[in-house]
């Protein structure tokens, strides 16, 4: 079973489930090494319903405990999943300096002062306007920010666009996406298959695997999977047909990270 990278627990502002009850839900499924990635969103407080700030020595300590708790059943990784935004730039970098973690994932929440979830960003824009603002966006700062290991689900703006991925073509994009891609390859960063995509309803996972399959053709190695999972019962979700999947982009192995340091696994394994 592959190893999931992108867990959430109560810690999160978006979840309720118990750190020990996802560790059961991913023991259960026989997974031998997971890494929890709670949400910290620094400068969202005044643009969403929710607040995505952690108390990060909380945190620590509490996943660290997990991580006792289970050893000898499963390996529990500490990780984060930090909101990217140029505004934010100088308290990210201080942040990542001194922070004990394996494993940074970032993300694109919002975008030109609005939460992507919000009907708001969506109105007086074309769907094509503001899917390629959210791209150029995310270009923007990873051309800037380097506070992350691995890019989270490139197009999960998909999930809360008036009309989701109905009208959705990656070509459309792949201007933007193409830099984006060549731009993680050349600062050594992991793009994440996010298999939450089938929960939103999509279809597909994030990002699109006509994206992952552009990557690997650019020379793309470095790939984090996750299942995005708020839920227990989301541990692992689709992980057989994204294996699948990504054996036929023409990956052969997935990348977990120990101590900021990436490890490659073989696909089979």
């Amino acid at each position: 079973m592959l190893c999931d990278f992108h867990i959430h627990t109560s810690f999160s502002a978006d979840s309720r489930s118990l750190p020990e009850t996802q560790a059961d839900a991913a023991a259960d499924l026989g997974m031998k090494e997971i890494c929890i990635t709670d949400h910290h969103d620094p400068g969202s407080e005044s643009m969403s319903r929710l607040h995505y700030i952690l108390d990060i020595p909380s945190y620590l300590s509490g996943i660290r405990k997990l991580s006792e708790k289970y050893q000898g059943i499963i390996q529990i990784r500490t990780g984060i999943e930090l909101g990217l935004m140029l505004k934010e730039q100088e308290t990210l970098t201080e942040l990542v300096r001194s922070l004990p973690v394996d494993f940074i994932l970032g993300s694109s929440h919002f975008t030109d002062g609005y939460d992507i979830y919000d009907r708001a960003y969506y109105e007086g824009k074309t769907e094509k306007e503001a899917y390629s603002r959210y791209f150029e966006s995310t270009l923007e700062r990873i051309r800037v920010l380097d506070c992350f290991d691995s890019l989270a689900h490139l197009d999960c703006i998909l999930r809360y666009g008036p009309n989701k991925n109905k009208n959705y073509r990656p070509a459309d994009y792949m201007d933007i996406i193409d830099e984006i891609l060549k731009l993680l390859i050349a600062r050594g960063k992991a793009l994440e298959c996010n298999t939450a995509g089938y929960k939103y309803g999509l279809g597909h996972l994030h990002p699109h695997e006509e994206i992952l399959r552009r990557y690997r053709e650019l020379g793309g190695e470095l790939l984090t999977v996750g299942s995005d999972g708020h839920r227990p019962e989301e541990i692992g979700k689709e992980f057989i047909r994204a294996e699948s999947i990504l054996k036929a982009c023409g990956f052969r192995y997935y990348t977990v990270y120990r101590n900021r340091r990436p490890v490659f696994l073989k696909l089979d394994d």
